[in-house]
């Protein structure tokens, strides 16, 4: 069995929870300290949640598989998630937001969503072309470099300045992923299966020109998403609504022979709900914390996935998986913790 990671690789703290939980928006109809233990209990929770889907998304792709490949349209699948996202959050809007302005209906405010849609769809078919100028490990390993290029854009957009210490902290978190990419689990079989690296020139701009549209597209939706004056679900509504549009143009012209809903299983369903649900919880997360916090949730879920792998595929963890265990204990605690 080959080695199994999520792309975006990372178990969070209560300290990671309590960063970001001062953001949430207060609750008047319960006393200050409890309202506060409340939420900040429930955005530990959701934080959590969130690394255990991350690092359980490449276990439920493997366990979806049938004679080592995928019986379903990938195509299909991303489309069923945006629509369940749509759809919760128009749920969520109407028991949560229902006296909420028509005007913050207006195209005015939904067209800067476009953008955020558009860098995402760039992104995601310049990662099928790069896998023809190099090996899956080594993107899996170069990617990680968009760790920096997130902070870096973090740093300037948002006028968030970054001390020594949370630059080498955020160096430790991009090492540790590098890491588990490289060989933090191994198949018992074949050990050395994926240690040769290679990549080529023109393999290296595109890994370059990634990393950055990566980090440019998920503070750009964070800077929206702050500074738009509307409640959340309908800025979710908006940013799901281009994603629909964008996935459904894909999955009319990539010319599948497969049906839509060809080799669905419960995990599939499994894979579109639990990713519905992340997607919405990033969007709190960048509303309410920011992209940093979305950084420390991806980088712990790797140990999530290496221990489902472990569990579930009898996969090795190596001396490097518990090297990144080291570097993300060591990352949190220069970020987060007390000087």
């Amino acid at each position: 069995m080959k080695n199994i990671r999520h792309l975006d690789l990372p178990v969070i703290s209560d300290t990671l929870g309590m960063i970001v939980i001062d953001h949430v928006e207060s609750d008047s109809s319960l006393p200050r300290p409890v309202g506060h233990r409340l939420r900040s209990v429930l955005w530990v929770i959701m934080l959590m949640l969130s690394v255990m889907i991350y690092g359980s998304h490449a276990p439920l792709i493997n366990l979806c598989k049938i004679n080592g490949e995928l019986p379903f349209s990938s195509s299909s699948v991303v489309l069923l998630i945006e629509l369940v996202k749509f759809l919760t959050s128009v749920v969520l809007l109407l028991i949560w937001d229902r006296t909420s302005p028509v005007a913050s209906l207006s195209w005015h405010l939904a067209a800067p969503f476009a953008i955020s849609a558009l860098l995402y769809g760039a992104n995601n078919n310049l990662v099928v072309h790069m896998q023809h100028f190099m090996d899956p490990t080594t993107y899996q390993v170069l990617s990680n470099l968009k760790i920096g290029s997130t902070a870096l854009f973090y740093s300037i957009f948002l006028n968030k300045r970054l001390s020594l210490r949370k630059w080498m902290a955020l160096f430790l978190l991009m090492m540790a992923g590098i890491m588990y990419t490289y060989g933090g689990i191994q198949d018992q079989e074949n050990p050395a299966s994926e240690s040769q690296l290679h990549i080529t020139l023109p393999g290296l701009g595109m890994m370059l020109l990634y990393c950055l549209i990566s980090g440019l597209s998920a503070v750009y939706t964070e800077l929206i998403l702050k500074t738009q004056p509307l409640p959340l679900n309908v800025q979710n509504l908006f940013l799901y609504s281009f994603g629909i549009a964008m996935n459904l143009v894909m999955q009319v012209t990539s010319g599948h022979s497969r049906g839509f809903f060809e080799g669905f299983s419960v995990w599939v369903v499994v894979i579109v709900v639990s990713q519905a649900v992340n997607g919405l919880i990033m969007s709190a997360v960048m509303k309410h914390g920011s992209n940093i916090t979305r950084l420390f949730i991806i980088s712990c879920s790797m140990l999530v996935n290496g221990l489902l792998s472990y569990l579930l595929f009898s996969l090795n963890l190596t001396a490097l998986f518990f090297m990144s265990v080291l570097c993300i204990g060591l990352s949190v605690h220069l970020y987060y913790g007390t000087k």
